[in-house]
This record gives C-alpha cells, sequence and structure tokens, in this order.
C-alpha cells in the first residue's frame, strides 16, 4: 500500500505469497496501480496519491480485515467512490471501529445495518483531527494515519494501550513525518504529500514463527531454531510467554538496517501456568490460541483475561478454541473476555475429527496440537491456512523430518 501511494518503485523481497497478501495486489491493481512479480519479489510503480484511480467494480478483500480497514483509511481521501466486499468469514467482521473514527477526519464509509461489509468509501477531501481510540486495534490505528497523511495540517491519534508500530516504522523509512510521544501511545502525524519509493526486505514474521516455536515446546526432545525473525518490541508478546511458562528460549540479535531481526531458539521444557491480562493482550493477540495450548500442555490452572477481542476475529477464536481443545480431552472454561484452561501433560482424546472453523490460525494451532496425540487425527477445512501461511504443512513436515 505505501507503494502505491509512493512517487517512484518500491522494491518487496520476501514477499509472503498468502491469501490475504494476494488480496492486496488484487485490490490495488484494480486501483490503477501497476504491480509486477520478480521471483519471490513485487515491484510496485508508485506514481503517488494521485496513482490510484476509481475501480471499474467492488474490490474483493477475501478474508483480509487488514487488506480492509487500511484501505478504508487510504481511500477515504481519494476522489473517487469504493466499494470493499469480501468473503462469508469476512462479511461478519466488525467494521464500524474504522468508519466511525474516519468521520472525525472528514470521511465517509457506508457498511450494511449490521456494521459489516459491504462498505462503500465515498472519497473526500479529509481534515485533520486529534482522535481518542475506543479500541486497542493496530489496523484501526493504522486507517487513521494512512487518512491523517491526507489532511492539510497535523492530526494526533491516542491509543488504548500501544500496538504493533510496523506502520509508523515503514511510514517514516518511505519519508513521512511522523512521531510517537514516550507513553508510546500518542501519534502525530504530519501530511505527506510526497512519500518515495524503497527497497524493504520483510523480515520472518513472528505470527507464523510462534507455531513452530510452541511446536518446540511442547513436544519432549524438541530444539528448533528460526533464523531473521522480526523482534519489534510490539510484536514478541509470546517470547516473553514462553520464557515466563519455563521453556528455554534462546534470542541471537542480527545487525539490520530496518526492525531489529534475530534468530530464536526453542527447546522442550517443563511448563508451568500462567496469567495473562488486557496490558498484556496487544502484543499477543495473534498468538492467544497458541498460548492456549501452552496452557493446555502446562501443570496448573492458567488464565486468559482481557481479550474479548478474540471474539470478533476470523471466528470467535475464545469458542474455537475451547470447542477444539476440549476435543483433545482439555479441560478449558470459556470467560466473556478468555480462558481458564486447566493443563496436564497428557491429554485424554474424545474424538480424532478437528476443524479450522474457516480460521487458519485456528488451524495451525490444531496442527501444532497433534503432534502431542498418540494416534492420527484429521483436520477439516484445513485450505484455510493458505490464507497466511499456504507452505504451513510443508514447513511442519520438514521439522518432523518427514520425506513425504
Amino acid at each position: 500500500m505505501l507503494g502505491a501511494i509512493s512517487e517512484g518503485d518500491t522494491t518487496i523481497h520476501h514477499f509472503l505469497t498468502g491469501e490475504d497478501c494476494l488480496s492486496t495486489l488484487g485490490a490495488l491493481q484494480a486501483l490503477g496501480v501497476k504491480i509486477e512479480r520478480q521471483g519471490e519479489a513485487v515491484v510496485v510503480h508508485g506514481q503517488g496519491w494521485a496513482g490510484l484511480t476509481a475501480s471499474a467494480h467492488p474490490l474483493e478483500m477475501g478474508n483480509s480485515g487488514t487488506t480492509t480497514r487500511l484501505l478504508m483509511g487510504l481511500l477515504a481521501g481519494r476522489p473517487f467512490q469504493t466499494t470493499l466486499q469480501g468473503d462469508q468469514s469476512l462479511h461478519r467482521r466488525p467494521m464500524r471501529r474504522v468508519a466511525e473514527p474516519l468521520r472525525h477526519f472528514g470521511g465517509e464509509v457506508r457498511l450494511s445495518p449490521q456494521g459489516t461489509l459491504p462498505a462503500t468509501i465515498s472519497g473526500q477531501s479529509l481534515h485533520a483531527a486529534t482522535y481518542q481510540m475506543t479500541v486497542a486495534s493496530a489496523q484501526v490505528k493504522s486507517a487513521l494515519i494512512l487518512a491523517a497523511l491526507q489532511a492539510p495540517a497535523p492530526s494526533t491519534i491516542i491509543e488504548q494501550l500501544p500496538t504493533r508500530n510496523h506502520t509508523e516504522l515503514m511510514l517514516q523509512q518511505f519519508g513521512a513525518n511522523l512521531t510517537t510521544a514516550t507513553d508510546q501511545r500518542t501519534i502525530t502525524v504530519h501530511p505527506a504529500p510526497h512519500l518515495h519509493g524503497q527497497t524493504v526486505q520483510v523480515p520472518g514474521d513472528l505470527s507464523s514463527a510462534a507455531f513452530f516455536l510452541i511446536a518446540a515446546a511442547i513436544v519432549p526432545g524438541s530444539n528448533v531454531t528460526l533464523t531473521q525473525v522480526n523482534l519489534n518490541p510490539t510484536r514478541t508478546g509470546i517470547l516473553r510467554v514462553l520464557q515466563a511458562m519455563g521453556a528455554s528460549v534462546t534470542i541471537t540479535p542480527r545487525i539490520s538496517q530496518g526492525e531489529p531481526l534475530g534468530d530464536i531458539t526453542v527447546s522442550h521444557g517443563p511448563l508451568h501456568p500462567i496469567q495473562i491480562g488486557a496490558a498484556e493482550i496487544p502484543a499477543l493477540i495473534d498468538e492467544l490460541p497458541l498460548v492456549a495450548l501452552l496452557a493446555a500442555c502446562a501443570d496448573g490452572t492458567s488464565e486468559i483475561r482481557g481479550a474479548a477481542e478474540l471474539r470478533v476475529k476470523e471466528t470467535d477464536r475464545i469458542a474455537t478454541v475451547a470447542s477444539e481443545l476440549r476435543k483433545l480431552g482439555v479441560a478449558i472454561e470459556e470467560l466473556p473476555d478468555g480462558m481458564i484452561i486447566t493443563g496436564r501433560p497428557n491429554w485424554a482424546l474424545q474424538t480424532s475429527t478437528l476443524t479450522s472453523h474457516g480460521d487458519h490460525r485456528i488451524g495451525m494451532m490444531l496442527a501444532v496440537a497433534a503432534l502431542k496425540a498418540y494416534q492420527s487425527l484429521t483436520l477439516a477445512e484445513p485450505e484455510a491456512i493458505a490464507i497466511s501461511y499456504p507452505t504451513f504443512f510443508r514447513d511442519l513436515a520438514q521439522l518432523k523430518g518427514d520425506e513425504r
């Protein structure tokens, strides 16, 4: 997206070919942006903000909430109308959380009566604003930043809690002027009429790496190293949880010109229960199904609270995690904003068929959980995993030493 609104070419190395990323490429191409695939690299031929043009048809978002919400902010200031639509799962996800704050900047977004997709953005001139966020969401924050860049004067966005800051860091690389106060919650965004194309090396994604880190922590005899993983402090909550629960975690930093990178080694060890509260959730939100799995393998009772945001992900991840882990014999109680998990080293399997519920992270979590089973298990709807990690099963087989 930043390459599309920049002047000149942006080359992205180590591009993830997951369906969400491909939805983003397709949407930008429909908006008139020329994009080329060159092996594992993507080249975006940016022509600045004016390079975006009206699409002849509604933009297809697939399953990508990130694409949807960020584009709402990006397109709010463009002089044309755009409609966004997606798959059945995405049409259930809440979009008022973006549409309503965009109105403070002069944006106009029409949603369904339920506050969901389809969304029609009537692009127009925006104005500066000071906005206090009501949800701790990096997606919403990023949408507001993209809108604020198009205002004629500086804007201020104040978060409830600090959330992942990849958008801010990358915008600075592209030449934008925005600053984050020492409280790590107050962001000042200056107008950015001109951004400049960059060469970007995408680091390994910690949310994807986490599945193998947790596999190493719960399978006896395991020792796994993942290289060149992003160690942005807003994303490393899962590493802190692993350490707190007793797993052996070694981090070896690497030299990086962009976000912090490093190699992570995790080996199996006895796991202790953990208590997680609201302040820790933003740095863990995508990994909470894995935290539940860790807790299921620990000796004792763990609690996750302050995570009501899980209810409005691709699925209700509190309900789906609870229902699927119970099939493995895990004692788990749902809370309105979390879970209570009574763990033990070995489970009493209740059924051999698990389901992803069409949620990529639930599917991958269950595939990792199955490593502890003493019989073959079947995963229904495995194709959902391709949304974020199309080579997941191949990589998991490699770690297992499976040559098939």
